[in-house]
């Protein structure tokens, strides 16, 4: 062990060991084999007993519902975060809270679009997620227009310094939400890169660091080709790219759509430059094809029944990427690669729990694997 490792322990060897602990408790494919078999939500309840989730649902009355699964999952996922939180101390707290600005940016969202639509605030905070979770929410339904929005909620919060670029007057409509949450989501993965980056070690490496790999396929057009592909790199180049598919059809202009890419990717600049100048799904697949491993994922991907979407193979790289994250140690990376790998573990349980509900049995092997 090198003397950044000792460093390293003094303040965070205990909660990177419980992280590490609880990842080997996610479930393995032994697990969902198990749990596929199921005929009943009592079948399922019965077969998750058996794993690390143990008697998460004795306290639930019969029948069970797929809702009340889902929000016990989430239940037990935050208490399992929070507690690593509480006991974090600088500057692995501020990343664990970084974390948390994106479910802050996902609760805003949620909660001026179900205003936008008349829906009582009471009805919408229960559908907010806990770790995203601050003291102004609900006074977010006295805002009309972006700087209202501001003024009297987001000024005090963490995510004040991510909301200047979305000041203005303009009503609050369907396009100027989806536009202010992706301007969000710019500023703050923009920030959380650079403060891996400014970390450095394997904190960077794994989180945000790219190591220059030359690549003959892209000297055509001016694409340098980095290797490996870093959590948060995938997730900005990631979001530039279903910005852009979702563009199409809209009246979002090629500049202003330019403007909602992160410039932390992989992809920055000559990737998203290009990306900026498409005009449909097949030109995005060709600037996709300069990298390896967005190429692959746009190749195995179709709207065909029997085919994967280009969401799933999206989360099937984010898995594995993840998966990853551990084999490095003296980092901060697997608490984020946790926390993601449990919530795909989520959507895989509440996706095979919507199938046996419904007795829909012919998609429920289509879940994302882990381990």
């Amino acid at each position: 062990m090198n003397s950044s490792g000792f460093m390293f322990n003094v303040d965070n060897g205990y909660l990177e060991g419980l992280c590490r602990g609880f990842k080997c408790g996610i479930l393995k494919q032994a697990d969902y084999l198990n749990l596929v078999q199921c005929e009943t939500l009592e079948d399922l309840k019965l077969h998750l007993q058996g794993t690390d989730y143990g008697s998460f649902l004795a306290n639930e009355p019969s029948p069970l519902s797929v809702s009340v699964i889902d929000d016990k999952l989430r239940e037990k996922l935050v208490i399992e975060f929070q507690h690593m939180r509480n006991h974090a101390v600088e500057p692995l707290s501020n990343f664990l809270d970084f974390i948390t600005y994106g479910y802050m940016i996902d609760n805003i969202i949620l909660l001026i679009t179900g205003t936008l639509h008349q829906r009582p605030i009471s009805e919408l905070i229960p559908k907010c997620h806990p770790l995203g979770s601050f003291e102004q929410m609900e006074a977010i339904h006295v805002a009309s227009t972006p700087a209202e929005l501001y003024n009297a909620v987001l000024v005090d919060t963490p995510l004040a310094p991510f909301f200047v670029d979305c000041i203005s007057e303009q009503d609050l409509d369907e396009m100027n939400i989806e536009i202010i949450r992706n301007t969000l989501y710019k500023a703050y993965l923009e920030a959380f890169h650079n403060f891996c980056k400014n970390m450095g070690g394997a904190t960077a490496d794994v989180m945000c660091e790219i190591l220059a790999v030359s690549g003959c396929s892209s000297s055509c057009i001016g694409i340098s080709l980095n290797f490996p592909l870093s959590r948060l790199q995938f997730e900005a180049d990631r979001r530039a790219i279903i910005i852009t598919i979702n563009s199409f059809g809209t009246e979002l202009s090629k500049d202003d759509r330019a403007k909602l890419y992160p410039n932390c990717g992989k992809m920055y600049p000559d990737g998203l430059a290009a990306l900026a100048r498409a005009d449909d799904y097949e030109q995005v697949k060709t600037v996709a094809e300069y990298y390896a491993e967005y190429a692959a994922l746009f190749d195995g991907s179709g709207n065909n029944p029997g085919d994967k979407t280009l969401e799933d193979k999206f989360f099937e790289h984010e898995v594995k990427l993840n998966v990853y994250a551990f084999l490095q140690q003296f980092h901060f990376g697997v608490f984020y690669a946790y926390l993601k790998l449990k919530e795909q573990e989520c959507r895989n349980i509440v996706w095979i729990a919507e199938c046996v509900a419904q007795k829909h049995r012919a998609k429920i092997d289509n879940y994302i694997p882990i381990f």
